[in-house]
């Protein structure tokens, strides 16, 4: 295994930076490409997430620094630092990530490729059979599409697509006139890897990168020119949608508009090959008018994304064990839902166990005739989703269908906004939500007629209903008709669907008005209890912890002497075992084959156990500007599950878990083949 990556990150005494934090966790990302214990191809999966990740930091989180550095904002955020300050610590902290990743890409991961079979190589290495086969191929499939596009007086810079794979060179005319040409690589409709001839569809087998044949191929595209040596680069946008509400009559209409305007976002990042000529790379800066502190340097290829198309390769023993979630006891295909349900709540665990409970739910319903109406929120979901299609199912059998569609996720809105018209066009009733909130929560509700009485039935979820993300994350699913619950997710939903004001929830927690403070409530019992030297545990299962009052609530706590265990896949801006603010409080980061997703609050309560699950994180945009729900576990076989048999788990690990520092930097619990993995616990049962 490489060393790990896991630098100290900036921090003030009491809070860690957002952005810093993040970059930490992609480094954790990053480390498990590194990690050579992992199969070949999950380890090139996880390079590509990486960089996956880091797009979307460029295109979200360092664009709106930029603007704020623009527009001359000098305010420091919670950690002291200013928008300038910030951008340079990312430029900083990305610097090494990005050798990191490509040192491992160039000399781990493509040479252990080609140790079985699969190797890429550059059109100068192909032998000459080879080179006439890859020329007669540019000039029937590829030929056609390009557009060489010159820069001049008469020639504007020319737009560059957000995250395109480009080829930059100077051209020079017979009169010695030299300008800058760019040539867009057509990955849209052209693979990124060509598979040379003689090797069919099975290994071992041979790839030509796309740019290299079209750069040998350049002077077709400059008749009577001299081409310099073409360079590649990629442009990352601001990708972040700017939608006012308040002054959008029509929320799709709105959104669509924002969505065209993506294309065209303020430049953030260059990325460039290293060794490119200074007046090249001047005239890419100045064009896209950006400077040199934008500019990435990378030894090996640019577009890792698009690499993805190796994962699919047919080398089983290069790739974890194909796993097939279980059937959760009792909820076996043939068993009857509804009156399981109605005997006893019900907790699932993804993917360990099977999803297909939480779509049988929906189509059951769907099916059913004494079902009267289904009613859910959709933030994500697949591309061939059996929701939806159990959803037109149920309107074409007479049942009123409500759903939420949160047209304002984001990178899924143009996939959301085909789901809400196929619904509309279907005859659901389709809801975009409260005006100023994304409606983040996970629920659906099913009422039943069962004799002379309507029965609701309710699941809530910590993830989206999605059957593809469903094998891969990690969440809860609480199926219940207990009726305090299903009446107040009956009331969440008259607020989604119409102008309902509830007062308050006596068993849901829901965000924005009725969650942060009844959860400051409880970790201010947990410090109460402590100080009356009663013992007192707090366990803290999410993505992100970000919220200053949640932080500080914290800290009294671990101050009160409260054992505090938070388990944070990503941004955590708390600092733990600091002496006198944080030493009892322990922060731990699991990452590996599944991706940590699920949300559980756990506290002890003397010694009566308020245990929650549902869609929100610790951070401000969940509990302030987000429609949330966590709902309270009150069977109690089900809490000493979540206790004993999942969060002991995760805290009894060590071969997938970072442990962070009071530096803010992380390290690794693991050192050994036997250490307790927590994700291979689980799919042992």
């Amino acid at each position: 295994m490489s060393e790990p990556i896991s630098a100290p990150v900036p921090a003030s005494p009491v809070y860690v930076n957002r952005e810093l934090s993040w970059l930490a966790f992609n480094a954790r990302v990053l480390n498990e490409a590194l990690d050579s214990n992992n199969p070949l191809i999950e380890r090139l999966r996880f390079l590509i997430i990486f960089h996956t990740n880091l797009d979307e930091f460029f295109m979200v989180r360092v664009s709106g620094i930029k603007e704020q550095i623009a527009n001359e904002v000098e305010v420091r955020s919670i950690d002291g630092l200013t928008p300038r300050m910030q951008l340079d610590a990312i430029h900083e902290r990305v610097e090494p990530l990005i050798a990191a990743a490509q040192a491992c890409l160039l000399d781990d991961l493509l040479p252990g490729l080609a140790a079985h079979g699969v190797r890429l190589v550059h059109y100068d290495d192909l032998s000459k059979t080879e080179r006439k086969w890859a020329d007669a191929w540019f000039k029937r499939r590829v030929f056609p599409i390009l557009t060489p596009l010159a820069v001049g007086p008469t020639h504007p810079f020319p737009f560059i697509s957000n995250l395109s794979l480009n080829l930059a060179m100077m051209v020079k005319d017979p009169h010695g006139d030299s300008r800058l040409a760019r040539v867009k690589v057509p990955l849209q409709s052209l693979p990124r890897l060509v598979r040379l001839p003689g090797s069919g569809t099975d290994l071992p087998a041979r790839f030509v990168f796309l740019e290299d044949v079209i750069a040998t191929n350049l002077k077709s595209l400059f008749p009577g020119m001299k081409v310099g040596k073409p360079w590649q680069f990629r442009v990352t946008r601001d990708a972040d949608l700017d939608i006012r509400e308040d002054e959008a009559d029509d929320l799709m209409s709105t959104l669509q508009q924002e969505l065209r305007k993506r294309r065209f976002g303020q430049a953030v990042r260059l990325e460039v090959q290293r060794g490119i000529p200074a007046k090249v790379l001047q005239g890419l800066v100045e064009g896209l008018s950006l400077t040199e502190t934008d500019v990435v340097k990378a030894q090996g290829p640019l577009a890792v994304p698009r690499l993805s198309g190796l994962l699919s390769l047919d080398l089983p023993e290069h790739k974890y064990p194909p796993y097939a979630p279980r059937e959760p006891p009792g909820l076996e295909p043939e068993a009857d839902l509804f009156r399981l349900i109605r005997r006893r709540d019900v907790l699932v665990h993804h993917p360990y166990e099977s999803f297909d409970p939480v779509v049988g739910f929906v189509r059951r319903a769907a099916d059913d005739p004494d079902v009267v109406a289904i009613k859910q929120t959709l933030y994500r979901t697949s591309g061939d989703s059996p929701i939806i299609a159990a959803l037109e199912t149920a309107v074409e059998k007479g049942k009123q269908v409500a759903v939420v569609v949160e047209l304002k996720a984001r990178f899924d809105e143009e996939n959301n906004i085909v789901w809400a018209r196929r619904l509309e066009e279907a005859g659901v009733h389709v809801i975009y939500g409260v005006r100023g909130l994304k409606t983040h929560s996970k629920l659906a509700l099913i009422v039943r007629r069962e004799g002379d009485e309507l029965v609701r039935y309710v699941h809530v979820g910590t993830g989206n209903y999605n059957p593809s993300t469903a094998r891969i994350y990690t969440d809860l699913g609480l199926f219940t008709s207990h009726p305090d619950i299903t009446e107040e997710v009956g009331q969440v939903f008259n607020r989604l669907t119409g102008f309902a004001r509830p007062n308050g929830y006596s068993h849901l927690l829901v965000a924005p008005s009725h969650m942060k403070g009844p959860l400051l409530d409880l970790i201010a019992h947990e410090a109460e209890l402590a100080s009356q030297g009663k013992p007192a545990h707090i366990i803290v299962k999410c993505n992100a912890v970000t919220h200053a009052e949640m932080i500080d609530a914290l800290y009294a706590a671990s101050q009160a002497g409260v054992q505090v265990d938070m388990l944070i896949r990503g941004i955590c801006r708390l600092v733990p075992g600091v002496p006198g603010l944080s030493e009892n409080i322990r922060v731990r980061s699991v990452v590996g084959r599944f991706l940590e997703h699920d949300r559980i609050y756990w506290f002890l309560h003397g010694g009566k156990p308020r245990v929650y699950i549902g869609s929100a994180d610790w951070m401000e945009r969940n509990l302030d500007r987000r429609v949330e729900v966590l709902a309270p576990i009150l069977d109690p076989t089900i809490a000493r599950r979540i206790r004993q048999d999942i969060l002991q788990r995760y805290l009894d690990d060590r071969a997938r878990t970072w442990e962070m520092q009071s530096d803010a930097s992380y390290r690794r619990l693991g050192e050994g083949p036997d250490d307790p993995d927590v994700h291979r616990s689980f799919m042992e049962g």
